[in-house]
């Protein structure tokens, strides 16, 4: 499990929980994260090994979850959950998103100084190794420098019209309907936490 997908220990907890069961419903994990708040949020962001998740997946991927984190309780206090797809300008947690991604643009950051900088911006240029490929322009020329993928902490595809327009045609592939460029089509799922669950844990 790396830290893109879940950083925290309780990421990765939860992870272990939850990972297993969204892979028996036919999806993979992209990312979770619990943040903190008045009340915490369990943000659970999930796609199909070929992409195309939508809005009734999401929401069966809330009721599972919901019944095996009632089941395995990992969550001491009320929170809510969130399932949602990675959206247009996902981020990118494993090796295989940097290959299915590459001529595109990403922002990548390290969790450790390279070359005394940790935010690096340019276009995916694939992977070789254990390393990620960027075409990054430095100086009014272009460069492929090789980052290991154990080194970053973030990983995102800075929207563009390209990006829009490729995520789109495969939408219209899959025969999800969408006229022009609207929010609905990304919607995420929001269920609260089981209030019965909650109360028993106050």
């Amino acid at each position: 499990m790396t830290d893109l997908i879940a950083k925290t220990a309780i990421d990765r907890r939860l992870a272990e929980i939850i990972g297993p069961v969204i892979e028996d419903l036919g999806f993979e994990l992209v990312r979770i994260r619990l943040q903190s708040g008045k009340t915490a949020t369990l943000q659970i962001m999930a796609d199909r090994p070929d992409g195309g998740i939508n809005v009734d997946d999401c929401a069966d991927i809330s009721t599972a979850v919901s019944a095996v984190l009632d089941v395995e309780d990992p969550i001491e206090d009320n929170y809510h959950l969130e399932v949602s797809s990675p959206g247009i300008d996902r981020p990118l947690t494993r090796m295989k998103d940097f290959d299915t991604f590459e001529g595109y643009e990403v922002r990548l950051e390290t969790n450790q100084p390279i070359d005394g900088r940790k935010r690096f911006k340019g276009v995916l240029a694939g992977t070789e190794g254990d390393e990620v490929l960027l075409n990054i322009e430095e100086g009014g020329a272009v460069q492929t420098i090789g980052l290991n993928f154990d080194w970053l902490s973030d990983a995102k595809l800075v929207l563009t019209d390209e990006l829009i327009a490729e995520m789109l045609r495969q939408k219209k592939e899959a025969g999800v309907q969408i006229d022009n460029l609207d929010e609905s089509a990304f919607d995420e799922i929001e269920t609260e936490a089981d209030d019965d669950s909650a109360a028993a844990k106050e």
